[in-house]
């Protein structure tokens, strides 16, 4: 994510990393679920808003429910992600 240094493109990947886990099967699923659960949970001094907190858990969540990530990609994003 911040390989691609591009203003947008964190929900695009909060939604690409949770679709590839969810890929994984059932437990690929759960665990992606967690780990985004722990994450906005947690680091209180890395969190922005709560507000942008329950917009990146909508695109994990249409992420692990078969949504497309590209629904999220901004554009000027690099090809190659």
């Amino acid at each position: 994510m911040k390989d691609a240094n591009t203003i947008g493109a964190d929900k695009y990947f909060h939604a690409k990393a949770n679709n590839e886990a969810a890929q994984r099967g059932s437990v690929g699923k759960w665990t992606a679920g967690m780990l985004s659960d722990l994450r906005e949970n947690s680091f209180p001094g890395q969190q922005q808003d709560k507000a942008d907190s329950r917009a990146d858990q909508k695109a994990n969540a249409y992420g692990r429910e078969g949504g497309d990530p590209n629904a999220y990609r901004p554009k000027g994003l690099d090809k190659k992600y």
